[in-house]
């Protein structure tokens, strides 16, 4: 039997694999029909994936090698299915595994900061158990102290906020370090500077970046796939795309409440086991949202993303 060698996906590209090993070394492999995965019911291989390969001897500058073996993955970002198809013969489509934490880039400005979208970002993470960091880029063209007014909320919801500048270099320390050691899967609204954030921690220019239009001032799009870095200081980033292209199935109008955790302390009062907190009467948690209990941007978030979903 030859030798097997055990790395990381790092990028996916057709039928081919790119694996890098512990040393470093990049290797281009490909899978079989013997290939071995121990996710049922999933792409067979993704970005993060722990593999082990067979090296195979290659007449290119890259070596070559075929995967026996896909591990385990303790956590998936899945592709939205077409609704139209029939899910029970589809399987699902992994952006990226083995995700230790969703990182949500939005900016202060150019584009504006985007409360809907972060709070989307966050009941995603809250049902998937994935420790979320929110990384606000462009403060330099922020007024201060109405963006600190506008994250308070975050803060008080325990979030993890990293208020930095690409154009200026400032918080990058502080970025690095809550990346150290950890996969981090990268995620935002496209213009916010995701990608150059990226460039910069990584120390190379390894991802395409783009202004924002000037025809329609909103963001052009540069990620089409995940794609995985390895850091200097240790760790991995993925740049994905945004979360519009991740599956939601798992949140439902039913479960919808439990994700926005500061909900939970009211639901007990509220007149009816079953209320959704859109327009029962005796709503403890409307009437939080109302007396300010509830920050009611939050609350319009949930009615926005509740009548976005499926019973």
């Amino acid at each position: 039997m030859k030798e097997q060698l055990k790395g990381v996906v790092v990028r996916t590209g057709g039928a081919s694999y790119i694996v890098e090993c512990d040393d470093g070394r990049l290797v281009r492999c490909r899978t079989v029909s013997g290939t071995v995965s121990e996710n049922e019911g999933a792409s067979l291989v993704a970005v993060g994936d722990r593999v082990t390969f067979r090296p195979k001897s290659s007449g290119t500058d890259m070596p070559e090698g075929v995967i026996d073996h896909v591990e385990h993955r303790t956590s998936a970002l899945v592709r939205r299915r077409d609704v139209r198809r029939n899910r029970s013969k589809e399987q699902e489509q992994v952006i990226a595994g083995n995700i230790d934490q969703l990182v949500v880039v939005s900016s202060a400005d150019d584009p504006p900061l985007n409360r809907r979208l972060i709070d989307r970002y966050l009941a995603f993470a809250e049902s998937e158990h994935l420790p979320m960091l929110l990384v606000v880029n462009k403060t330099d063209l922020a007024d201060q102290a109405k963006l600190d007014e506008e994250l308070e909320t975050y803060r008080q919801l325990g979030c993890t906020i990293c208020c930095v500048s690409a154009a200026r270099r400032t918080g990058l320390d502080e970025l690095r370090e809550q990346l150290r050691g950890k996969v981090s899967a990268f995620s935002g609204h496209s213009g916010v500077g995701k990608s150059t954030l990226i460039n910069l921690i990584v120390g190379r220019r390894e991802l395409k970046t783009a202004r924002i239009s000037w025809k329609t001032g909103k963001g052009v799009h540069t990620t089409s796939s995940a794609t995985m870095l390895r850091l200097p200081e240790g760790g991995y980033v993925i740049d994905t795309p945004g979360i519009r292209e991740f599956n939601l199935s798992g949140i439902t109008r039913e479960n919808l409440r439990f994700y926005f955790t500061e909900f939970l302390g009211f639901m007990p009062e509220c007149s009816f086991s079953s209320c959704t907190h859109t327009v029962e009467p005796g709503c403890a948690v409307l009437h939080a949202a109302e007396t300010g209990a509830i920050d009611p941007e939050r609350y319009e978030s949930y009615l926005t993303l509740y009548d976005t979903l499926e019973g």
